[in-house]
């Protein structure tokens, strides 16, 4: 587990607790030979927090000026991620966290799955960092992120 994906979903669960809500956040364990659909679930009977999120991570200190499809996700992933939540019902995320340095602050941003999908249908190569930060931001406070507003429903 990445810590991004650890800070993920221990701020869902502070989130959830916080306001009494019937919800959890977990990330199923990996096992070595087997693959993962997704990063990370969120459960509840709330459709707004009925979630798949994959995560993923771009280092902008080193030069990254993109999310590359061919980099950063392996070839089935987003159809299978897509079959996923269209059979569980759920509604799906990319959270991209972008690490800028030492010194720096970490800056995430939540990508809608439809978003994904009709990018990497027309062939576009990924998600310019520029675009990524017209996306909800989930700002970092402390060890933890402001999830609240950024996975609402539209």
């Amino acid at each position: 587990m990445t810590e991004f994906e650890r800070d993920l979903v221990r701020s869902f669960n502070d989130f959830f607790e916080e306001r009494d809500l019937k919800a959890v956040a977990y990330r199923r364990k990996q096992h070595r030979f087997s693959s993962q659909v997704v990063d990370v679930l969120v459960d509840s009977l709330n459709p707004d927090f009925y979630l798949a999120i994959e995560n993923k991570s771009i280092s902008t200190a080193k030069g990254a000026g993109a999310l590359y499809f061919s980099q950063h996700f392996t070839e089935s992933q987003i159809p299978r991620l897509s079959g996923f939540l269209e059979r569980s019902g759920r509604r799906g995320f990319l959270a991209v966290e972008l690490k800028r340095g030492t010194g720096r602050k970490r800056r995430a941003f939540v990508v809608p799955w439809s978003d994904v999908e009709a990018r990497w249908s027309s062939d576009e190569p990924g998600f310019p960092v520029d675009r990524l930060k017209g996306y909800s931001e989930l700002e970092r406070v402390g060890g933890r992120y402001e999830v609240g507003n950024a996975f609402e429903a539209d």
